[in-house]
């Protein structure tokens, strides 16, 4: 399994919190960044990861965006299936057939697609087989109280079992005990993100972690 490294704001709110005018170049310049600094890492004989990226809103409804995804990965040099754009449902909802096609030209020059925090929106089941999404990340709000929370326990093993079906792999959002961990093991999740793993660090520390597992 190739190492997940998110390249995200603290906030998510923060695309929403900026100048609207700002959203797409500043939107770019963390692309190229995260790229970049992918690139860099192989470049030093790091292990190879996929580089996550969250997508605004703004950015995926934008109709040069799979331009400008393109330029990014031939300026950067990366090759694209190491790269994984993050986006939510509330952002493909909006104008599904469009997002459609732009998710499809992305998915077939070999970049990773991943619906983000899902369950949180109103999505249709059914645009999990219309898009062309390689992994489901289950909010972190469903898995605060496993494996406690009976609830919350049985929409975890659905979400799986359904991701499974559509043959989409599962991110589990927000993990910080060794109790999700082991549940989440037990039950076919086959990727986890969170303070379990690693609090937030900047390059220079994701660096040495990737040279201890080197």
């Amino acid at each position: 399994m190739i190492p997940r490294v998110s390249a995200r704001c603290r906030d998510k709110s923060f695309f929403w919190l900026i100048n609207p005018g700002l959203i797409l170049p500043i939107g770019e310049w963390v692309l190229h960044t995260a790229c970049l600094q992918a690139k860099a890492w192989q470049l030093s004989g790091l292990p190879a990861i996929n580089m996550a990226v969250n997508v605004s809103p703004k950015q995926l409804h934008s109709p040069t965006f799979d331009q400008t995804i393109t330029r990014v990965l031939l300026q950067s040099e990366l090759d694209a299936r190491f790269l994984d754009l993050e986006v939510t449902e509330g952002a493909v909802m909006q104008d599904p057939d469009n997002i459609a096609i732009t998710l499809n030209r992305l998915k077939d020059v070999g970049i990773r697609i991943s619906m983000d925090d899902f369950g949180t929106g109103y999505s249709s089941l059914s645009y999990l087989k219309r898009f062309p999404f390689d992994n489901l990340k289950i909010d972190k709000a469903f898995i605060n109280d496993i494996p406690l929370d009976e609830g919350d326990v049985t929409l975890v093993l659905t979400i799986i079992a359904m991701a499974h079906n559509f043959k989409l792999k599962v991110v589990a959002e927000g993990v910080e005990t060794q109790a999700q961990v082991d549940f989440l093991a037990r039950n076919g999740c086959d990727e986890i993100q969170g303070y379990f793993c690693s609090r937030p660090l900047p390059a220079s520390e994701v660096e040495q972690l990737l040279k201890k597992t080197n």
